[in-house]
């Protein structure tokens, strides 16, 4: 039924490399499926001005697609500015990570997640997510090693998934083929002890009853609980 053969509460293969450039504090490559990212995290000792003196840590993010990351060549944001989508998605990404800091224990310090997608197959956001909390973990682990913070900040691990309604059946892990013609398309984004941050969801061209969202949810806790099983053995 799905383009892909997969079952439909099937997650494409998950896959996370850890430490993958050389300069910064945290780094991965996470590939779900043929959607893969790059995620590095920058700790700088200062935090924005409207934090200053607050003794609160922070955490931002950032996201762009490399120009062949899709099927056709896309201009660079450098050149042309940054589009409501990409500003839209680094929000999301930033206020999902925060959601799992406890920025009391970080101190007054900032880190930078930035999401670098290099091919894109669907769900670019949520494996942004994702990859993120791993390169931030990594960077996070380096401050608790070097003694600059005491306890862990990261108070839960957060991860994030998409799932829709595609060809009448609600479906896990949305692939482009999927999400370019569902009739109900969700990102999820949810820590690993099973709390809701953010739900981004919307009816295109279907809609939904309140059953089909409860089945939704289950897909998107069982396809969460294996991203933070990856999460946890890339940062073990």
């Amino acid at each position: 039924m799905r383009p892909s053969g997969r079952n439909v509460d099937q997650m494409r293969s998950i896959s996370i490399e850890t430490n993958v450039t050389k300069h910064a504090e945290g780094s991965c490559l996470i590939k779900c499926g043929d959607t893969h990212v790059l995620c590095t995290a920058t700790i700088d000792e200062r935090v924005p001005p409207f934090m200053k003196n607050s003794g609160l840590g922070w955490v931002t993010a950032e996201y762009g697609m490399l120009p062949r990351a899709t099927n056709t060549r896309m201009q660079r944001e450098a050149k042309k500015g940054q589009s409501g989508r990409t500003q839209e998605i680094q929000r999301l990404i930033g206020r999902s990570l925060r959601a799992g800091v406890d920025r009391v224990a970080l101190g007054e310090r900032q880190i930078t997640i930035d999401c670098d997608v290099i091919q894109a197959d669907g769900g670019t956001r949520c494996a942004s997510i994702t990859g993120g909390w791993v390169a931030l973990k990594l960077a996070v682990n380096k401050l608790m090693k070097i003694g600059d913070v005491i306890s862990d900040p990261l108070t839960d691990p957060v991860a994030a998934i998409s799932c829709g309604i595609y060809a009448g059946q609600e479906v896990l892990d949305l692939d482009y083929p999927e999400d370019s013609e569902a009739g109900v398309d969700g990102n999820f984004v949810m820590t690993g002890s099973g709390k809701l941050i953010e739900i981004q969801m919307s009816a295109e061209g279907s809609v939904f009853s309140r059953q089909q969202l409860n089945g939704l949810l289950d897909l998107a806790q069982k396809g969460v609980d294996e991203l933070v099983a990856a999460q946890k053995a890339a940062t073990s």
